[in-house]
């Protein structure tokens, strides 16, 4: 039985964890326990559960990031929100401390203050500085805590990617542990997703190979599927361009953040290529289900490394690509 088979008849929460283990698939508890308490020092939670912090490090590190237009910290601002975008004719907005991809806007195209979504709805200013005052209240942070607003520049894919993901950006999780890629897919947005890549939402989670870039399968929901429910695109002809570079870059974030065991979410710009959208201190489980199979056997193998400390980042690269890839060219 294959680990998507077991995963997707796996309906009784009562299930032999020794059965899963089997497989080499990671719970929830084990992740909780044994990698993300124990790799990711919980003073070092807000560098990647606030957004501007996140990107602030970044920039401080030399890491690639979508350009940061504005922050809306006030009501003020929001008043004021037509003066912080500049006349920006496609931007993102997103709250510093949402997850989930909750209260992120994405404005393909705004013109003599109406705005576009990624879904073809229109806007009003109104609209956007209401969206703005909930984010600002908390409405999407972690625990309903007063937020603030960030807006970055909209990412323009790379064209490679065209008929892969239905008006929205395409990201690539790509799961690192202790500087090693460990596992990766690209979430592709949907209809249902209202254009964001949030695999809760309806996207497309898709696998792929750590050594080649490319598609291992795909799934919606957790259920497979073979072509993109909007565009009919075939999933499996998907390869992501620059891929050692994309592996280098979410390698790097280890020495960044600090953090042991991390999400690192990547896309893809048309003109500055690899580029970090955020980081994940609690990255979810569903990248095995797209991938067919278990985190367990890969981090084991990394922890067994006598030499993983001392190890650049372009070793650890390299060490991923040979021993965790699913095909050879």
């Amino acid at each position: 039985m294959s680990v998507l088979n077991f995963l997707s008849n796996l309906k009784n929460r009562y299930a032999n964890p020794w059965q899963l283990q089997s497989f080499g698939i990671m719970g929830m508890n084990q992740r909780n326990v044994n990698f993300i308490s124990r790799f990711n020092q919980r003073k070092l939670f807000p560098l990647v559960d606030n957004k501007l912090k996140t990107k602030k490090i970044a920039i401080e590190h030399k890491v690639k990031t979508p350009n940061l237009i504005g922050v809306v910290e006030n009501q003020q601002d929001v008043k004021n929100i037509i003066s912080i975008l500049k006349g920006s004719k496609a931007f993102c907005i997103k709250p510093s401390r949402g997850s989930g991809g909750k209260g992120i806007l994405v404005i393909t195209h705004a013109e003599h203050e109406h705005f576009i979504k990624g879904s073809g709805q229109v806007m009003s200013t109104h609209d956007v500085q209401r969206h703005l005052s909930n984010i600002l209240a908390g409405l999407f942070s972690l625990g309903g805590k007063p937020d603030i607003a960030l807006i970055e520049d909209l990412i323009h894919f790379d064209h490679v990617f065209d008929g892969y993901s239905y008006e929205g950006v395409p990201d690539t999780r790509v799961i690192v542990f202790e500087g090693f890629p460990v596992m990766s897919m690209m979430r592709l947005s949907t209809q249902a997703s209202d254009g964001k890549a949030n695999l809760h939402q309806g996207a497309v989670g898709v696998g792929i190979c750590i050594r080649t870039g490319r598609a291992v399968r795909a799934v919606q929901h957790n259920e497979p599927v073979k072509y993109h429910p909007d565009t009919e695109k075939d999933l499996a002809t998907l390869k992501v361009p620059h891929w050692t570079e994309v592996l280098t870059l979410a390698s790097s974030c280890y020495n960044m953040s600090g953090l042991g065991y991390i999400g690192t979410d990547i896309v893809l710009d048309e003109r500055f290529g690899p580029m970090l959208l955020e980081l994940n201190a609690r990255p979810g489980l569903a990248i095995q289900t797209a991938n067919n199979a278990g985190l367990l056997p890969r981090l084991k193998l990394i922890l067994a490394l006598p030499n993983r400390h001392s190890m650049s980042i372009s070793q650890k690269v390299q060490f991923s690509m040979q021993h965790f890839g699913v095909f050879n060219s």
